[in-house]
């Protein structure tokens, strides 16, 4: 596999940004919405329907991986990408936050977290060098370190032990992780929502060094308003000439907000989700596909979305898919809304390399305004 993994940043427009991530497996053009693939598909579509809708990159998830089928099993079988037929990168996060979200199921010290699996009450340990170990089995492209991330709101105290566990986490990720040519290794900034302990965070991780860099522990019930309060500095902290990844985000407005503050990657299992339970993004707001007025309306979606949902079908069979339960509803609903991400990041690329991401800011704003959005 070829060496080169490098960030080109292209264009800047304020605080937002725009450029390529070249990885081995090819590029990633930034900003970046990775489709969430948990348990190595995005469910309810197929991979190449994924890389229709303009995905250039996935993210697996190595707890749910670890798990079942094992990292052991997919590397036997050739890895994460020839396992699950996808040609381009994958990120793997480090399976951190799911463990923590265990709560009564974890236990938690210096050396890592040993816990209870979800699926069957087996138990398992998780360090910084068993989570690299896993990753690398799994042939992952962009490799997250482990890290711990509570949950907001908690106290200064809480917040700086944390992060300090996370940064000599950060430190033993890096040093398990090696040298490995055509792949990298990214650091995740922690220290909630407090200025200091960010700004601690980010010094500890440049003086690690990594290939990208991460800001973690938000979208964790913080709030909009917190989470951009957060971002108006975190992402500063972090050098310039690597890429910056928002773990977990989020909402299209989010998204937005996040890529004007300097963010170039995010994730979120939110438009396959809300897919599946008849929650649809549109340019006009959010339509819930199983509200009684959608039985008769002959329009698609969105007149203007390129994706199979809106070219051949309407409002009236879809509602009435997904009333019946058919499983082309996931499907179809899935797809358009990973394509309506895939457009919204295509659209800030565009922007910021023409200089006009204000002006589109205030369009995508003003659309949102002009729908309505229906209650769930």
């Amino acid at each position: 596999m070829p060496s080169a993994f490098s960030f080109d940043l292209q264009k800047t427009d304020g605080t937002a940004r725009t450029g390529v991530i070249h990885t081995a497996r090819g590029d990633i053009r930034t900003p970046a919405f990775m489709p969430v693939g948990t348990a190595a598909t995005v469910k309810a579509m197929l991979p190449e329907s994924v890389a229709a809708t303009g995905a250039d990159i996935l993210l697996g998830n190595t707890y749910h991986l670890m798990l079942r089928p094992t990292a052991e099993r997919i590397d036997r079988l050739g890895g994460l990408h020839r396992f699950m037929n996808w040609s381009k990168p994958i990120l793997t996060d480090s399976g951190g936050f799911q463990v923590m979200s265990l709560a009564g199921l974890r236990k938690l010290t210096e050396e890592g977290v040993t816990f209870k699996s979800h699926i069957d009450g087996s138990k398992h340990a998780l360090t910084p060098e068993r989570s690299m170990e896993i990753q690398k089995l799994l042939g992952s492209d962009i490799v997250m370190c482990f890290d711990e991330c509570p949950a907001l709101p908690a106290d200064r105290d809480r917040i700086a032990e944390s992060m300090r566990l996370s940064m000599r986490w950060a430190a033993r990720s890096r040093e398990a992780f090696g040298d490995r040519p055509g792949h990298a290794l990214f650091g995740i900034q922690q220290g909630g929502l407090e200025q200091d302990f960010r700004a601690e965070s980010a010094e500890a991780l440049r003086e690690i060094g990594f290939d990208g860099y991460a800001v973690g522990g938000l979208a964790v019930g913080e709030g909009q308003e917190a989470m951009f309060g957060c971002l108006d500095f975190a992402p500063g902290m972090l050098p310039e000439d690597k890429p910056r990844y928002l773990m977990g985000v989020g909402k299209p407005d989010d998204i937005v907000g996040a890529v004007k503050r300097g963010i170039d990657m995010m994730d979120c299992v939110l438009p396959s989700r809300s897919g599946r339970t008849g929650q649809v993004f549109t340019r006009h707001g959010v339509v819930n596909i199983k509200n009684a007025r959608h039985a008769d309306d002959p329009r698609p979606l969105d007149e203007n979305c390129s994706c199979p949902a809106c070219r051949s079908y309407s409002r009236a069979y879809l509602h009435h898919v997904f009333r019946s339960q058919e499983m082309i509803s996931g499907m179809l609903l899935t797809w358009h809304n990973l394509q309506y991400y895939q457009d919204l990041m295509a659209g800030m690329r565009a922007a910021i390399a023409e200089g006009r991401f204000a002006a589109w800011e205030v369009e995508f704003h003003a659309g949102r305004a002009q729908g309505d959005i229906e209650p769930l």
